[in-house]
């Protein structure tokens, strides 16, 4: 079978310290028939879409990244003509947003279109942007399911989602209140999903860069509130999460003495693990609380 190509914006996260999560991502991706190409010529996303409305500027980067997409096609690198995937979710919520105001506005995307003179093309709106997530519906649990040759039975985790893949609601890309795209995964994994309230509450942000300590209390609310409920790990698709999720539990241990640790896991990973797939795209090197023990437990790995 023919692998559909699809253009993939991976944003810069993912070729460092989340390198795990593209690794795992393009792995589950090639195993469910679909091949992710990486956008020639990418450059950063942005990273927080700008609530300023004459902040025009802001969004040129977005753009230019969109009309790759139709270079892609054009140079026939990709077989899908016009959807672009995204990992991160605040990537996702960046260019997704940017591109919505530039379909509601023409007066902005004419300003944009001229200011990138130097390209080839002018973006003409002919690109959505989805997340993996988005992606991974459209092909079905079912699907999911079949791939599965080490199910994960007896693995309770908490799905988390944050703020960017469902809000604003324009963007989500589920039900703001009650999400269920990344527990209908994990239930065709083999994994028990665990449910709170906390799976949608902010992590805290970049806070962690110069307040770290109101992430330390956010996130120690969300893993303590996961535990409470039964989570033994969490899942998220936001590399800002997972660090304020994993690699502060540093500094929650230091004032909750009493916290005990709980990996925190891109959901690609476990996609992964359940696939079979080798064990070089699951990264857990990358992780400050090791996955290995509770997966050991749970004869995982």
């Amino acid at each position: 079978m023919s692998q559909t190509k699809i253009a993939y914006y991976p944003g810069c996260t993912l070729k460092t310290t989340a390198k795990n999560f593209e690794d795992s991502a393009l792995a589950v991706a090639r195993a469910l028939d679909i091949e992710l190409v990486e956008l020639p010529k990418w450059n950063c996303c942005g990273t927080v879409y700008s609530l300023t409305d004459d902040n025009l500027m802001y969004h040129i980067a977005p753009v230019r990244n969109l009309l790759r997409v139709k270079q892609m096609v054009r140079d026939e690198l990709v077989t899908d003509d016009h959807r672009m995937v995204v990992l991160c979710s605040m990537c996702y919520n960046a260019l997704k947003r940017t591109n919505l105001r530039v379909k509601e506005n023409p007066e902005d995307l004419q300003k944009i279109n001229d200011f990138m003179y130097l390209e080839d093309d002018d973006y003409e709106l002919n690109v959505d942007v989805i997340h993996f997530l988005d992606l991974l519906k459209e092909i079905g649990v079912e699907k999911i399911r079949e791939k599965v040759v080490k199910p994960l039975n007896g693995l309770k985790v908490l799905p988390y989602y944050g703020c960017m893949l469902l809000r604003p609601k324009e963007v989500g890309i589920d039900d703001p209140e009650e999400p269920n795209l990344q527990e209908n995964i994990l239930a065709a994994l083999g994994a028990e999903p665990i449910d709170s309230p906390y799976r949608k509450v902010c992590c805290g942000s970049y806070l962690t860069v110069d307040n770290k300590y109101v992430v330390v209390e956010l996130a120690y609310k969300i893993l303590s509130h996961a535990q409470k409920a039964g989570a033994q790990a969490l899942t998220t698709s936001c590399p800002l999460c997972a660090f304020n999720l994993d690699n502060r539990q540093k500094e929650i241990k230091e004032k909750y003495p009493g916290f005990k640790n709980i990996p925190v896991f891109y959901f690609t990973q476990l996609m992964a693990l359940a696939f079979g797939l080798s064990n070089e795209c699951y990264g857990f090197d990358l992780h400050h609380t090791k996955p290995e023990p509770l997966l050991k437990e749970k004869q995982l790995c």
